[in-house]
């Protein structure tokens, strides 16, 4: 086969461990998984009343144009529904803004690390990625700039960042902005933005209009709770939209998505209640870190990385052996790390009670 030849050695995303997985290799019965950043209460329960109620008819394709879906996301963000652009997940539109854009003889620039499917989407089309380290968790925007040349097709920009939960502030961003060239797409990627209750974050959708370059990206699989149905959406100015969707898969939407994101959408107190309910459990980790000694960035989004200054993998295993399931740092650039979705408050205090052991099990090993 006459595969391109950046797909040789590629490796697919790796996803976090399933829990029918752990509970099978490990033989325990209950598993608390803490890795993917889902919501821990669900999803709105309008959502699961409408989708019981939903009688779409399985044999017919999905309004290819997401109609209604289209009209109660434009209204509310106060947008036109020519400026808004749905995909399968958010990844799907990194996808379409991959396939787009990047080739061979252009080059993109992104932090380092940040959410990996950007470098993945960009390794596949051929072009040069330009990956420009964190600093203290946050992008470093004066070096991205620097980074801009004249060949330079996309900038992507993650707030909060995954995996740090480090936000781009209001004045931050729109100095950013101001001095990108204007043939330079910049994608700001917020699948954690409900999350967000820093004063000095940006109102996004102001900003597509005053810049012809930004492309804003969003997701229903966080807070909403919707992951399993894999729904997102961009908005920008018309024109970027108008380009970007010969790059839309027909169809690309099912019917089910469509409609529990319509409901999702409805229910702002569901996701009221979680915002609160996800600074109170990032709160349990802040204590815990501060009660421990141990380092971690200060959190925009419903996870945190916490630096236990020993192998991350080694940290992974030890919960895992117990029934909890998180993301080792190891795999995402920091390898003393470990990245846990906030919870319940139940389930906070158990993990927490877990790292608790690890640390006393590593104290007397030292």
């Amino acid at each position: 086969m006459k595969w391109k030849k950046q797909m040789r050695g590629l490796k697919p995303y790796q996803p976090g461990r399933s829990i029918a997985e752990v509970k099978k290799e490990y033989g325990l019965e209950t598993i608390i998984k803490l890795a993917s950043n889902e919501n821990p209460f669900g999803c709105s329960p309008k959502v699961s009343s409408a989708l019981k109620n939903a009688g779409t008819p399985l044999a017919l394709y999905p309004d290819g144009y997401a109609t209604l879906l289209r009209e109660a996301v434009a209204g509310s963000l106060s947008l036109e529904g020519d400026e808004l652009i749905f995909g399968n997940g958010s990844d799907e539109l990194i996808q379409m803004i991959s396939r787009s854009l990047l080739h061979s003889g252009t080059n993109t620039v992104m932090a380092d690390p940040t959410f990996p499917q950007y470098r993945h989407n960009a390794h596949i089309e051929g072009c040069e990625i330009r990956e420009v380290p964190l600093v203290d968790g946050a992008h470093d925007l004066s070096g991205m700039l620097d980074a801009v040349d004249g060949e330079t097709a996309v900038v992507w920009l993650c707030s909060p960042n995954n995996p740090t939960g480090v936000y781009i502030t209001e004045g931050e961003l729109l100095a950013f902005l101001d001095k990108v060239p204007k043939d330079v797409l910049v994608v700001l990627d917020e699948a954690y933005y409900e999350y967000v209750v820093a004063d000095d974050y940006y109102n996004s959708p102001s900003l597509i209009r005053e810049y012809q370059n930004l492309i804003v990206l969003r997701t229903f699989s966080k807070i909403y709770g919707l992951a399993s149905l894999r729904a997102g959406y961009g908005f920008a100015d018309r024109e970027i939209i108008r380009a970007l969707e010969p790059a839309r898969e027909p169809f690309n939407m099912n019917s089910f998505a469509q409609a529990a994101a319509l409901e999702a959408i409805k229910d702002q107190d569901f996701v009221k209640n979680t915002r609160k309910a996800n600074r109170e459990g990032m709160k349990q980790f802040y204590r815990f870190c501060e009660e421990n000694r141990l380092s971690c960035y200060p959190s925009q989004g419903n996870f945190i990385l916490i630096d236990f200054e020993h192998d991350g993998n080694e940290v992974f295993q030890f919960l895992l052996e117990r029934g909890f399931i998180v993301r080792s740092g190891a795999v995402l650039g920091f390898p003393t790390c470990v990245r846990i979705t906030v919870g319940t408050s139940e389930q906070n205090s158990s993990v927490i009670g877990k790292m608790k052991e690890f640390l006393a099990a590593a104290a007397q090993l030292s």
